[in-house]
């Protein structure tokens, strides 16, 4: 039996985080109709920094810090994000208590003139700030000029439609959140572009120590998610990858005991591209196997040759 009758959840003031974070009221209220939800917003360094690369400036933790700290004053009882932008290691005291279903995974490409990838012509100007899309990209189309593109999903839109770019790359989840998956030109097949461990899962954080709000939160996580996550992120863990470096992991489920776990290194310019697939049946022992195996293929070579 829960008690608390009161939880404030911490979120960016982005009008995608927003959007997450009122999807995870709204799952916390179906669960529990008594519980009183209220949210605070606030711009993280992430959000504020947006005229260098996150590799340079400490990573997607940066989009998380403000919202942490809220936690840990009291201000905040948890907080929402994207999982593919919560390190695989999180702040001491920190954990993530529920896992919610995942919308599709893949990455999608917008443009206001050109249908899909094959259709961009030589040279063209692409946007995006994923080391991980650049190097897969860049395997696949080497002519392209990829430049960088930061900031939320408006104003990286924006951008596209005052000519800067010729196409872009976003998650197609967010923009599918966003009621904008009519902007989207081409759902870009994973053995193309892998996705980034964790895309398109919601995850909630929360202060380890709180086993009231532990328990609460179980209601809502979303089992097969977790389990992709899990089997993600290990093998995110294993190989001590994050924003620094182009790595890429997706799990599916095949059926009720067996997943296939695909993974992808590179370097930055993606001219050295490891792709390797197992499946098994523990998703945390299956992402550590997997890690292992693409370092006996020499993926920490490949990543440290930049």
């Amino acid at each position: 039996m829960v008690a608390r009758t009161k939880i404030t959840i911490a979120s960016r003031d982005s009008q995608l985080a927003i959007w997450q974070t009122h999807y995870v009221k709204d799952l916390l209220k179906k669960a529990y109709p008594h519980l009183v939800c209220d949210i605070v917003t606030m711009k993280t360094q992430g959000d504020k920094i947006l005229d260098r690369p996150l590799n340079e400036i400490g990573g997607k933790a940066l989009f998380m810090k403000e919202l942490e700290i809220a936690i840990e004053q009291g201000k905040a009882d948890i907080a929402v994000h994207s999982l593919k932008d919560v390190p695989y290691e999180l702040p001491k005291g920190f954990a993530l208590g529920a896992f919610c279903g995942r919308e599709n995974p893949q990455d999608a490409l917008v443009s206001n003139h050109y249908q899909h990838l094959d259709a961009l012509p030589q040279k063209a100007v692409v946007g995006t700030s994923s080391l991980r899309r650049k190097a897969q990209l860049l395997a696949y189309r080497p002519d392209l000029d990829i430049r960088d593109l930061r900031g939320n999903v408006q104003t990286r839109l924006r951008k596209l439609d005052e000519g800067h770019y010729d196409a872009i790359v976003l998650a197609a989840a967010g923009l599918i959140r966003l009621g904008l998956d009519d902007r989207v030109k081409q759902l870009i097949p994973v053995d193309t572009l892998l996705p980034a461990v964790g895309q398109g899962i919601l995850v909630v954080e929360y202060l380890q120590q709180d086993d009231e709000l532990k328990t609460l939160l179980t209601a809502i996580n979303h089992q097969p998610s977790q389990i992709m996550a899990e089997a993600e992120r290990s093998f995110n863990m294993r190989l001590q990858g994050g924003c620094h470096v182009p790595i890429a992991a997706f799990c599916q489920l095949l059926d009720t005991t067996r997943l296939k776990l695909m993974a992808m290194v590179a370097n930055s310019g993606g001219t050295r591209v490891l792709k390797h697939c197992i499946i098994g049946h523990d998703p945390i022992a299956l992402g550590i196997e997997l890690a292992e195996k693409m370092i006996e293929l020499g993926a920490k070579k490949i990543l440290l040759s930049d």
